[in-house]
């Protein structure tokens, strides 16, 4: 760097040597303060990192998708607490890789992946008052799914009379684009993993038993289930 006595010092030399070291001043400055503002916005945009990659992280796996019947618009990932965000984690388990736990008091659904490591993807769960928990499995699957009201919910809401006979699969339906139907003892326990478009649902109690993924992490998991994949409900 030019120290101010190295300036003052060029009013010795005769005048063709000063242009040239005027330019190499300029070109020193320029550089110098051309460095600055690089480092500054190097620092701006790491003060911002946490929050923007996961941003980031969300808007890829949260993209829309061209279903081939239906198809799915993007996740508003502003909406969606970035702890929701599907990621692989450490989960130790003595469960077979491919089980599926529900944690209702976490909001999370994992799916265990082996050498304790989980998928773990953000969830809504069951409103107080319809909290259970067991062992089930997964009985069918089934895409873009007929919802029909159970008659419980029917005399709890009679608005959803209108679908007594079932509601066509569709982005309006109440399971979305991929259904997992939980069973216990060979019965239909009438509650679902299912998928929802909604991600101020998620990391809240809201269902009558069922537990909803955002379609996106609903896609994934549906396609790495097969039926009579064990799936836990953990107590809340």
């Amino acid at each position: 760097m030019i120290m101010d006595g190295e300036i003052a010092g060029a009013g010795e030399m005769d005048d063709a040597a000063l242009p040239g070291l005027r330019s190499e001043l300029l070109n020193r400055r320029s550089f110098l303060f051309g460095s600055a503002v690089s480092l500054g916005a190097l620092g701006l945009a790491g003060c911002a990192t946490t929050d923007d990659m996961a941003r980031m992280e969300a808007a890829k796996l949260y993209g829309p998708v061209p279903d081939k019947k239906f198809p799915i618009p993007a996740v508003d990932v502003a909406k969606l607490d970035p702890k929701y965000v599907r990621r692989t984690v450490r989960y130790d388990s003595k469960e077979a890789p491919g089980t599926i736990i529900i944690d209702p008091a976490n909001y999370y659904v994992y799916r265990i992946e082996g050498e304790g490591n989980a998928t773990r993807y953000g969830a809504n769960v069951p409103r107080k008052g319809f909290l259970w928990n067991g062992d089930t499995y997964v009985g069918r699957k089934a895409e873009w799914a007929t919802w029909t009201p159970p008659k419980e919910m029917i005399e709890r809401q009679p608005e959803a009379r209108k679908y007594a006979g079932g509601m066509p699969g569709g982005l309006d339906n109440p399971l979305g684009a991929r259904t997992l139907y939980l069973y216990q003892n060979g019965k239909y326990t009438v509650c679902t993993i299912y998928a929802t478009s909604d991600p101020e649902s998620i990391g809240k109690g809201v269902t009558s038993g069922c537990t909803g993924l955002l379609t996106q992490d609903m896609l994934d998991l549906y396609e790495r289930t097969p039926v009579k994949t064990k799936v836990i409900l953990l107590p809340a």
